[in-house]
């Protein structure tokens, strides 16, 4: 824990408790961001703490390191007591909540990440969002967030909209792709297509399925889903050629990626859909709905239900130009986005919620 008394920089708190989920874009968002951040900022200091049990991101530099947890009875109370202080004991500046909360207490500055907003939009999406619902907006109306961050303008729009917010007070800061996953040479010894994701209603699973179902009527093609199965996620009967992979290790991933004829995404909705650019980056073909618009740009093919899906996967199949063509549109399209440069907005939002918070 940092104990030099003469430093000078910013020290920030990240709120840790999507890091104890096995997998999915919170958890990727909160590792990344904190390991980018202090990897941009060494004269800072970083720490992410939580009031449940969680992995620190591997090869973390000197500058983020881990805080502590709940001390006693009240401080279990996390978001009404124990963060702020904890805060208080590591002289946190500023606290970030990186999961649509920060502390109900306005007792320093803070910034809140609003990924999306699907938990607003249709009650089928979630079952077990009833805290966020309530929780948030009461954050965001009475301004106990000092800056709100989305990551991408849509949302920031939607937001603006929903909950009535400052257009100065909420910034738009696309994530990226680690840049540990890149194309790798694989030969698959079956071709097939790729969904990665958490497996949720809100991923539009059984329209893929009912166009891979089509597209394999004439093509011999797998199908793969990656992904940790949600409670709620909607029933996917066996038959040959699905393959629910469960959860796949970060280490498998772009191999996984890179050996995708093509990473298909027909979700209803997406606050960005950071696995289509984790597959661009790894030079996939990606074909999605146009709720991921602002991930993919002219890079990915679009496609609204199962018999647009149906014509863009047959092309993938069927015309190996095309597909090239939209592979190196990929690799194109991930150079436009770097962690580093996520981190380095963040920071300016950083430096704005501590100038709104003094005056």
């Amino acid at each position: 824990m940092e104990t030099n008394e003469s430093r000078v920089g910013m020290r920030v708190l990240l709120e840790a408790a999507s890091l104890s989920l096995s997998s999915g874009g919170l958890a990727r968002y909160t590792a990344e961001l904190s390991l980018a951040l202090a990897r941009c900022f060494p004269d800072d200091a970083f720490f992410l703490a939580s009031d449940q049990p969680f992995a620190l991101p591997l090869e973390c530099p000197p500058n983020l390191q881990r805080g502590g947890g709940p001390r006693n009875a009240a401080e279990r109370r996390w978001w009404l007591w124990g963060l702020n202080r904890e805060a208080r004991r590591l002289r946190a500046d500023l606290i970030h909540g990186p999961d649509f909360a920060v502390p109900y207490l306005r007792s320093s500055p803070s910034v809140l990440s609003l990924h999306d907003l699907s938990p607003w939009m249709d009650p089928r999406w979630h079952h077990a969002a009833q805290r966020v619902r309530w929780r948030t907006p009461v954050l965001l109306g009475l301004g106990i967030a000092t800056m709100v961050v989305t990551h991408s303008e849509t949302v920031r729009k939607q937001a603006i909209e929903r909950f009535r917010l400052s257009p100065a007070r909420i910034v738009a800061i696309p994530p990226a792709a680690p840049s540990w996953l890149q194309p790798v040479r694989t030969a698959p010894s079956r071709p097939y297509f790729l969904s990665v994701g958490t497996l949720e209603p809100r991923k539009n699973l059984p329209a893929l399925v009912e166009a891979w179902r089509e597209v394999r009527r004439t093509h011999d093609i797998d199908l793969v889903l990656a992904g940790r199965r949600r409670a709620d996620a909607p029933p996917l009967p066996e038959e040959p050629g699905l393959i629910l992979a469960g959860e796949v290790p970060d280490q498998q991933l772009a191999g996984l990626y890179s050996g995708a004829l093509a990473v298909v995404n027909p979700s209803f909705y997406e606050g960005f859909g950071l696995p289509a650019l984790e597959a661009m980056q790894c030079g996939a073909c990606v074909i999605a709905s146009r709720a991921l618009w602002e991930a993919g740009g002219d890079a990915a093919v679009y496609a609204e239900g199962p018999a647009q899906l149906v014509r863009a996967m047959r092309q993938a199949a069927d015309d190996p130009e095309w597909l090239a063509a939209r592979r190196a549109a990929s690799l194109a399209r991930a150079r436009e986005f770097s962690w580093d440069r996520t981190a380095g907005l963040t920071y300016q939002v950083y430096e704005e919620a501590r100038r709104r918070f003094a005056h």
